[in-house]
């Protein structure tokens, strides 16, 4: 069977972007797969892909590059429109919302077509007009799965099938360095500004622990800034990007969260794959719904005085080693339902069931 992962770019660092990475390794084994990304920014992804995967671009957005037409978003529809029209597989996976909407309109109806969706359904117009011409959704979470189904009123069939991790075994942290990680884009929607704030309660009363930040973004000098105003030079340190952040977190023994309005990332999941106990903010989404308080991590609640509690919970668990292994246990079993074998074992049954459907 030949499938087809269309993505708006495969060579950013997003969590997105590694689950989809993580997928088609694992479909590869058994099947023709092929990652079509619209926009090609680089030479090579940032993330690794099998060997056994085809990588394909629609528009080629190198620095550099000659082009045809000129460049900008008519140019890229107008390219992406044809590759669709012409397409030949079986099965064709959208992961955004705006690429879903194409798929429904230009690809062949023969095509087995499915939408892959992480948050909440924003321009609701064009899906509610265009999504019901496609066999199916695949959400991430539950709470996505709900609102998906909301939308769609029954018109579309609505599965939940979790991220990929990447093929196992995965590192496991020993839970002896005094290390709270924490990864990711810095950008605003991330929150590592309140993350920054708490720790700084942490180095007071425990100097002996230091953080590190993993990534980039448009907020990095911002959060430098913050970093030598709170006099943190030597307990914070800013790590880089890395295509390996679940090898990373196992040489940590807490990971920290608290993005504001993000949907579950990828970050918490490989940071259980790692066996690290979760620190996030209970909010309406996101970490919370994965993360079970006192079963495989903690969450805190928002609000006023958050970042004081939410010290208090990097502090408790930092001053009980006992709880931490056994939070570290229960983030385990978690994460065993995100291995890549059984997630495309999903996918694969979705297929089929979509497939017989149609």
């Amino acid at each position: 069977m030949r499938i087809c992962l269309l993505t708006p770019s495969i060579y950013g660092m997003r969590g997105d972007v590694r689950s989809i990475v993580n997928l088609a390794g694992e479909l590869a084994e058994r099947h023709e797969v092929e990652i079509i990304s619209v926009r090609r920014q680089r030479e090579k992804p940032f993330f690794p892909v099998a060997s056994g995967v085809k990588l394909s671009w629609v528009v080629d957005a190198r620095p550099g590059g000659r082009y045809l037409l000129p460049r900008g978003q008519m140019r890229t529809e107008v390219a992406l429109w044809r590759r669709l029209r012409g397409l030949r597989t079986d099965v064709l996976v959208s992961t955004r919302p705006g690429l879903g909407v194409q798929v429904a309109r230009h690809a062949p109806r023969e095509i087995t077509r499915i939408a892959r969706e992480w948050g909440r359904p924003p321009m609701p117009g064009p899906i509610r007009k265009f999504y019901p011409r496609l066999n199916a959704v695949a959400a991430a979470t539950e709470t996505s799965r709900q609102e998906w189904d909301h939308l769609l009123d029954g018109n579309v069939p609505v599965s939940v099938i979790p991220d990929a991790l990447p093929a196992g075994p995965w590192p496991r942290s020993r839970m002896d360095n005094r290390i709270v990680a924490a990864g990711g884009r810095l950008v605003a929607a991330k929150a590592h500004d309140r993350l920054i704030r708490a720790f700084a309660v942490v180095a007071g009363k425990r100097p002996d622990w230091r953080l590190r930040l993993y990534g980039g973004g448009p907020e990095e000098k911002r959060l430098r800034a913050l970093v030598g105003d709170l006099d943190l030079h030597n307990h914070v340190y800013f790590m880089g990007t890395t295509s390996d952040l679940t090898g990373e977190f196992a040489k940590a023994s807490i990971v920290a969260s608290t993005s504001r309005t993000e949907v579950l990332g990828m970050t918490v999941i490989e940071a259980m794959a790692s066996g690290v106990p979760v620190i996030a903010f209970d909010g309406p989404r996101g970490p919370g719904e994965l993360v079970a308080d006192g079963r495989n991590g903690v969450l805190v609640a928002e609000g006023e005085d958050e970042i004081e509690a939410y010290a208090s919970a990097m502090l408790a668990l930092i001053d009980d080693e006992r709880r931490r292994r056994q939070l570290a246990a229960g983030a385990l079993e978690v994460a065993a339902g995100h291995g890549a074998s059984s997630v495309a074992d999903r996918w694969e049954k979705l297929i089929a069931a979509t497939s017989r459907r149609a």
